[in-house]
């Protein structure tokens, strides 16, 4: 048996400024808002609403868990729901580089979403319907994900 994959969209994702938690009994934690983008891609496009954000927890072995809510709204008035949890890491150094707000090849490192997406709209209900996977990196103030379903 084999997988295919159909890519369904291209996510920018606009964050503001984390609110750090400090040092928690399971990592350090953050939640960064999600204040606005966009989704381009064949099967779904719109904008990401500005509601949502991405609930973080980085271990001491660097391995970030990253776990966002947020919504689209497609160009023909659907509300979806985003629900993404991943992981992300990357050596201290490229970690540096990215911290430090210079743009680094998502080559470089790791980051990897599974997501489900859910709507009451009768011309998207094939997103009820479907996992999804996302490959992507953080490029300044946003989050870019190329988003695939899984056939």
């Amino acid at each position: 048996m084999t997988i295919a994959l159909t890519h369904v969209t291209d996510l920018v994702v606009e964050l503001s400024r984390p609110h750090e938690m400090g040092e928690c009994p399971i990592g350090v934690r953050r939640i960064i808002p999600i204040v606005g983008g966009s989704a381009d891609g064949p099967l779904l496009g719109g904008r990401i609403l500005p509601i949502g954000a991405d609930w973080q927890t980085v271990s001491r072995g660097g391995i970030a868990e990253l776990d966002a809510r947020y919504a689209i709204e497609t160009s023909d008035g659907a509300v979806i729901e985003v629900i993404s949890q991943g992981i992300r890491h990357a050596t201290a150094e490229v970690h540096a580089r990215i911290a430090g707000g210079e743009e680094v090849d998502p080559a470089e490192y790791y980051m990897r979403t599974a997501i489900r997406l859910e709507t009451g709209h009768a011309g998207y209900d094939w997103v009820n319907r479907a996992l999804f996977i996302a490959k992507g990196g953080k490029v300044g103030n946003t989050v870019r994900l190329a988003v695939y379903r899984i056939d």
